[in-house]
């Protein structure tokens, strides 16, 4: 768990009224009796009314409550934009879960920011995307999140059909053209695979009855973030894909 949803859990923890232990708290989020101690300090700091001291116990004074979510106009413009792009470009669930972002985005907004959100001049058309397509880019997400080794069926540039064993590791949008990162075990090396010229692919599954997927362990030379540092090298300049949370 982040920090930042830490805090805010314990928020809500002592938002009952009623005085909480810190080996309870602990407890329930999986962090040690002096990680609490240092969050609670940290959030009387910052003005949140918690009294209590360790050894005894928590409880917030009433009447707290927590600030309202407030964006700059450029980041909700940013939000919008992002989601819109994925509701246009994205897997069906990405889309879904895009606009439902932006519904509860929407319901704590103050209402003059909320109007300014809604009118963002800035939108994605995809005439390109379909139902097959989006059902394709869930089952690859759903692939590399499980870590399920791919079977698949490639048609390259020249139209040579290749059978390939691969490893998927994320998702690449070039702007019309969805592309597969993947550890190609045929190669033996990273290779990116273009989602409109694949002929078809299929989950390896073990010896197992009933037949389970066969999963890969991340190794060194052979994750997201290898793929990212070999295409950095080789084209000179550092990619902008570095994560910030």
């Amino acid at each position: 768990m982040r920090r930042a949803d830490r805090l805010f859990q314990i928020v809500q923890y002592l938002r009952g009224g009623r005085l909480q232990r810190a080996d309870d708290l602990a407890a329930r989020l999986e962090v040690s009796r002096r990680t609490i101690y240092r969050d609670i300090a940290d959030l009387q700091s910052t003005g949140v009314p918690i009294d209590g001291e360790a050894g005894i116990g928590y409880i917030m004074r009433e009447g707290y409550d927590l600030p309202p979510l407030m964006f700059t106009k450029d980041e909700m413009v940013a939000l919008v934009a992002g989601a819109r792009l994925l509701r246009a470009w994205g897997g069906a669930s990405l889309a879904a879960a895009a606009q439902e972002a932006l519904a509860k985005i929407a319901d704590v907004l103050p209402p003059e920011d909320r109007a300014r959100a809604r009118t963002a001049p800035i939108y994605s058309m995809a005439p390109e995307m379909n139902d097959a397509l989006r059902a394709t880019l869930d089952t690859l997400e759903t692939a590399i999140q499980e870590r399920h080794v791919l079977q698949l069926s490639y048609v390259d540039g020249a139209a040579a059909v290749s059978l390939r064993q691969i490893r998927p590791l994320g998702l690449l949008f070039w702007g019309k053209v969805w592309t597969l990162a993947a550890y190609c075990e045929l190669r033996a090396d990273f290779r990116m695979f273009r989602i409109d010229r694949m002929k078809a692919f299929t989950t390896i599954t073990g010896d197992e009855t009933p037949p389970a997927p066969q999963t890969f362990k991340l190794e060194r030379g052979k994750t997201l973030a290898d793929f990212f540092s070999s295409v950095e090298q080789r084209e000179g300049h550092v990619l902008t894909h570095k994560n910030t949370f």
